[in-house]
């Protein structure tokens, strides 16, 4: 972003990049956790679910992607460290389920973090609103897809 397109956003940017930022180790967190459950799931159609959290998976790594490329173009630099990601979001990392046959309680895992980040993109979107179009177009087209990966999770713990 040039200084003319930071200079017409009506929020502090320093708020903002922190906002970014926790949302930013939000996605890192949810791509691992993702990622950890698609390698160990087990049991009945573990292959279709292995399949289906690597796709979310990717997808909250391009999250992760957009927000870091925004806080950027903000002036800011995203969260560094790796030991920082979980102190600096917004929710605690969620501890995957130790019994990898239980579906149901990997998909209700995930589900809890799809709420946590339809929360967290709302409150930006509602923030940056007419304050500033950048951000609001980022952050409620990552809104969408959160929104479409918590109703995917429901559709299946309802099978």
């Amino acid at each position: 972003m040039g200084k003319q397109a930071r200079a017409i956003v009506e929020v502090s940017l320093k708020d903002l990049v922190k906002d970014l930022n926790k949302a930013y180790c939000d996605e890192w967190l949810a791509y691992y956790l993702y990622w950890y459950m698609a390698q160990i799931v087990s049991g009945k159609a573990y292959e279709d679910i292995s399949e289906f959290l690597m796709k979310i998976a990717k997808d909250e790594l391009e999250h992760a992607t957009e927000v870091a490329d925004l806080i950027i173009k903000l002036g800011g630099l995203p969260t560094a460290h790796i030991t920082e990601l979980e102190k600096n979001a917004n929710y605690p990392y969620p501890i995957p389920p130790k019994n990898t046959s239980d579906i149901n309680r990997i998909i209700r895992t995930v589900t809890e973090a799809e709420a946590g980040a339809i929360d967290v993109y709302n409150k930006i979107a509602k923030k940056t609103l007419s304050k500033d179009n950048v951000t609001y177009q980022l952050v409620t087209h990552i809104l969408a897809e959160e929104v479409a990966h918590e109703e995917m999770f429901e559709n299946l713990q309802e099978r």
